[in-house]
């Protein structure tokens, strides 16, 4: 039997004001920046820790996150040091912070501003740094720059306390929060060294990474790393 067309569009008039009381019911409103300690990197990223004592003055160039106009309107803050031990390995730090991750940061990934400044991405792979608090997912990168400059990467993305690799993850751990009424922060943490032995750069990565770390405050430890 037929619907009466004045039934029918009632009900989907119905049915339209229903979905939209629940997405505005469902719409995020509280940041999840707002309600623990303020983020200043500056402060909370040490420039001494372990054997290793930021470089004042440096001669390495350093790959940018992202282009200034997308670091104004995505991140809150960055910060890009140069690390260096007693036995003279450089290691080269880049974090980006956003108090509100609602937006896709996937197309500003280090696998995208690499070869945007002339890199050839040699190798992506997805693997681990183990600390002694828990393992954090990271993806590891070798990058070529005029065959002269080899430069193995490792980074992860965190949203709000959750380490993640893959993009379809982030838009689950948004959705996640989101859920909860929750905007939820994020930060992209790079490390990078100079070094033609690839394996030999992402041990040193992860001692770096791990004395960083244990650095921190357990509060924002979590932040940085989930665990």
């Amino acid at each position: 039997m037929m619907m009466n067309p004045w039934l029918r569009n009632c009900l989907l008039l119905v049915l339209m004001l229903a979905a939209s009381g629940l997405a505005l019911a469902l719409k995020p409103t509280q940041k999840i920046a707002d309600q623990g300690p303020a983020v200043d990197l500056e402060k909370i990223i040490p420039k001494e820790f372990g054997d290793w004592r930021e470089e004042q003055h440096n001669f390495i160039q350093m790959v940018d996150p992202q282009q200034k106009e997308l670091i104004e309107r995505i991140y809150t803050q960055t910060l890009s040091r140069t690390y260096a031990n007693s036995n003279g390995y450089r290691i080269m730090l880049a974090i980006a912070y956003g108090d509100d991750q609602r937006d896709s940061m996937q197309t500003h990934y280090p696998e995208v501003c690499y070869p945007a400044q002339g890199f050839e991405l040699i190798s992506r792979e997805k693997g681990s740094v183990v600390s002694p608090t828990g393992s954090i997912p990271v993806v590891q990168l070798v990058t070529s720059l005029e065959k002269h400059r080899i430069e193995p990467v490792t980074y992860w993305v965190m949203i709000g306390d959750m380490p993640i690799v893959q993009g379809w993850k982030k838009k689950l751990a948004e959705m996640q929060y989101g859920l909860r009424g929750l905007i939820p922060d994020g930060l992209l943490f790079r490390v990078s060294s100079i070094d033609e032995d690839n394996r030999h750069a992402f041990e040193m990565h992860q001692a770096f990474i791990n004395d960083i770390l244990a650095a921190m405050p357990v509060i924002q430890r979590k932040r940085f790393s989930g665990t």
